[in-house]
């Protein structure tokens, strides 16, 4: 097993590497929106997840996915020249759901900010349904019995 540290300076450099073959050495146009956002090496440095995002609808996506499949041996060259670790790992590429996930969370806020304003304009002109203070002190009369 590697040192954890060892691991993520080599993810981080795997991102690094992959980024800029994707920009500067595969010649793809269905790469084009690709971005590299994340890295991760399992602890013996056999095998690299690289997390991408793609700007696009579900058919750019799909195009993406299919080019970094065919691009794979390419990249991993790359990193093997690159790293200079004696075992090259293997390159699995990942769709990285953070944007989507931080969307969806975005809508929620707004439609809760929606129904929290909906209940403030309610409570705006509602009047108590019991006494306005439920909470107050005894009756004077109540203590004297």
């Amino acid at each position: 097993m590697a040192d954890p540290a060892r691991a993520r300076r080599l993810a981080k450099r795997i991102a690094q590497i992959v980024a800029s073959g994707l920009e500067h050495e595969v010649k793809d146009p269905r790469l084009a929106m690709v971005t590299i956002t994340d890295a991760k090496v399992t602890a013996d440095l056999r095998d690299a997840t690289v997390y991408y995002t793609v700007l696009g609808d579900e058919a750019d996506r799909a195009a993406s996915r299919a080019a970094l499949e065919s691009a794979k041996g390419v990249l991993r060259s790359m990193v093997g020249q690159q790293t200079g670790v004696r075992f090259t790992p293997t390159l699995a590429f990942v769709a990285d759901t953070v944007p989507d996930d931080a969307r969806r969370i975005d809508e929620l806020l707004a439609r809760a900010r929606e129904a929290d304003a909906e209940v403030a304009r309610l409570a705006a002109g509602a009047a108590p349904a019991g006494d306005s203070d439920p909470y107050r002190a005894p009756r004077e009369d109540e203590d004297a019995e």
